[in-house]
């Protein structure tokens, strides 16, 4: 089975990368392909403004990249229920610096599913 993660990435993206901690306000985006539980290719997504459709921006933009995973450290109930909607899973890795290692917990099975005790009000507290 195959997926496409998008991890919210400090620029210049990549698995070296640092997460961006809030997903909707990310330098950019770091799309990984897995197949067969191991990476296949890595590329970069540009983030939107927010403006553009305040924080269901992003979520479009995701989902209309194929993206049907999320890996991320924060995020507002608003986006989580977009992204549900649109059929993309959340993951939290809040507690992993890099993407490399958000990914990999992801791929080893080690991460939760974004639930409500991750939510937070928006902004940049996360």
């Amino acid at each position: 089975m195959s997926s496409i993660v998008a991890v919210p990435s400090a620029l210049p993206g990549g698995l070296d990368a640092q997460m961006g901690m809030h997903f909707g306000h990310c330098d950019i985006y770091t799309i990984v392909e897995i197949e067969n539980n191991a990476v296949k290719s890595v590329t970069t997504l540009e983030n939107v403004p927010h403006q553009q459709g305040g924080c269901m921006a992003p979520v479009q933009h995701l989902a209309s990249h194929n993206v049907n995973v999320l890996l991320a450290g924060g995020m507002g109930m608003r986006p989580l229920m977009g992204f549900q909607q649109a059929g993309v899973k959340v993951f939290f890795a809040g507690n992993h610096l890099t993407v490399g290692s958000a990914v990999q917990a992801f791929i080893d099975g080690q991460l939760q599913p974004f639930g409500l005790e991750f939510t937070c009000g928006g902004g940049h507290a996360h």
